[in-house]
């Protein structure tokens, strides 16, 4: 059971908060807590999705909810502040345990999300196009992070760099991972021909090139 810890929105979830919760179906990533349960088909689907509504609905809190043929994927996060807190942890719970009587398995190492990052000396000038190309709206702005509330469009953040005339890579790909699959994500990479190119803030994140110098980072929650 969650230990009783008063909400507070500046209160931030780590990893070792999901772990001191029991949570082992869920995971961290780029934008909230995941979780994804194997239903086998869609009427088993259909009623775990009507069972965390209706859970949702007694504790006033929301998660996204996708139903694929064989499984159900759900993400919580607390829009308000924009950011993870206990409120979704204990909803967490409620739909584990809703998942666990009706004996689905939850499958936490399948999950990842991918984040497009842009490296940019001048976010005020890049940033609301960006924004108005994949959004609509030029406004769409939190910070350095392009926002979607729809979640149809990928996740795009600008990583300041400094100006250069010299044309390089400015996009990268951001391979949210759960931080217990991390390093197979980086190994499997590797003996396919990519190549470690700065490991120094792991487990936060690794840097890896492809055989052409294309480069990703390998994230995970940890450490953040």
């Amino acid at each position: 059971m969650l230990a009783r810890v008063a909400d507070t929105p500046a209160q931030g979830i780590t990893v070792q908060d999901v772990s001191d919760a029991g949570l082992d179906d869920w995971r961290l990533l780029a934008n909230g807590l995941h979780a994804r349960f194997r239903t086998g088909g869609m009427p088993a689907g259909l009623a775990l999705v009507a069972a965390v509504v209706a859970a949702a609905e007694e504790l006033d809190h929301h998660p996204d909810v996708d139903l694929r043929m064989t499984r159900v994927d759900v993400r919580t996060v607390s829009h308000d502040v924009g950011r993870v807190t206990r409120r979704d942890l204990r909803l967490a719970r409620r739909i584990s345990d809703i998942a666990a009587e009706e004996g689905l398995v939850a499958e936490p190492h399948a999950l990842a999300q991918v984040e497009v990052a842009l490296d940019t000396a001048d976010l005020a000038a890049v940033g609301p196009v960006w924004a108005a190309l994949l959004t609509g709206d030029a406004g769409a702005l939190d910070g350095n992070d392009v926002v979607d509330r729809t979640g149809r469009t990928p996740l795009l953040w600008f990583q300041g760099t400094d100006a250069h005339a010299v044309p390089r890579q400015r996009f990268h790909l951001d391979v949210w991972v759960p931080h217990d699959v991390a390093q197979a994500r980086i190994d499997a990479a590797v003996a396919a021909g990519a190549r470690v190119v700065d490991e120094s803030a792991a487990p936060s994140f690794v840097v890896l090139e492809d055989p052409e110098g294309n480069r990703a980072c390998v994230c995970t929650a940890l450490d953040r």
